[in-house]
Formats: C-alpha cells, sequence, structure tokens
C-alpha cells in the first residue's frame, strides 16, 4: 500500500466505521470493516485482531493482543461514540511492545461506545461496548 492510500484509508476508517446507518443498525459493510461476528475472510483472525474494551469508572482502556513487528502491526486505534464523536485516537509504531490505548469518556455519558483497531495487514476491526 502507498503512503497516499493508507493516509486516504487512515482518515476514512473511523467514519467508514461508524457511520450512522452502520452503527444503529448494528452491522457494518462487509469485506470492509470486520467484527467477531462477521470476520469475512480473516475468520482466523479474529483472537489477535479484535479490540478488547474494558472501562473503570470513565477511563476506556482498548488493547489488541497482537504482535508488533515492522512488516506487521497494530496501526491504530480510535474511540468513538454513538453519536459519532471520536473521543480519541492512538497511532503506533511497529516498534511498540503492545496495542494499548487509554481515554476518557465524558462525565456522565451512557450509550455504545466503538472501538477500532486497524492491522496493516488485517484491515479495520470494531467491537461495541453499552455504557450503562
Amino acid at each position: 500500500m502507498d503512503k497516499r492510500e493508507f493516509l486516504k484509508l487512515m482518515l476514512l476508517s473511523p467514519a467508514l466505521a461508524l457511520y450512522p446507518s452502520f452503527s444503529q443498525a448494528g452491522c457494518y459493510p462487509s469485506g470492509i470493516v470486520y467484527t467477531k461476528q462477521d470476520p469475512g475472510k480473516w475468520k482466523n483472525k479474529i483472537r489477535s485482531h479484535i479490540p478488547k474494551i474494558r472501562i473503570e469508572n470513565r477511563r476506556v482502556t482498548i488493547i489488541t493482543h497482537h504482535p508488533m513487528s515492522k512488516s506487521h502491526y497494530i496501526v491504530r486505534h480510535t474511540l468513538v461514540l454513538q453519536d459519532g464523536r471520536v473521543v480519541g485516537e492512538r497511532t503506533f509504531q511497529p516498534s511498540e511492545s503492545e496495542a494499548r490505548s487509554d481515554f476518557y469518556l465524558p462525565e456522565g455519558y451512557k450509550g455504545r461506545i466503538y472501538a477500532t483497531s486497524f492491522c496493516n495487514l488485517h484491515d479495520l476491526w470494531v467491537n461495541m461496548m453499552v455504557v450503562r
């Protein structure tokens, strides 16, 4: 993938994954966005590519249990609220030991949150959790 295609994908990833009609319906376009329920061609990659979400008070931790090497790594995490607001994003370097991000929810937030994890070889993965 050349630099231009990479940058375009990185800019579009959160918007594509969380376009309101998809997130409200609870489904995403197959072959573009992958989930535990719809891993598409990457069905053997779920465990190492789906972003895990943990919430403690207002702190959201996203971890993708994936090896990090120059040739294969997690490029980015993004946390998005149900209404499409981006809470935060973190870009990783292949030299980092793990793909882990911490973000803080707005005070009193209730609703869905979406965590994205983008792998340089296995595309964009999304996981959802409801904050009550």
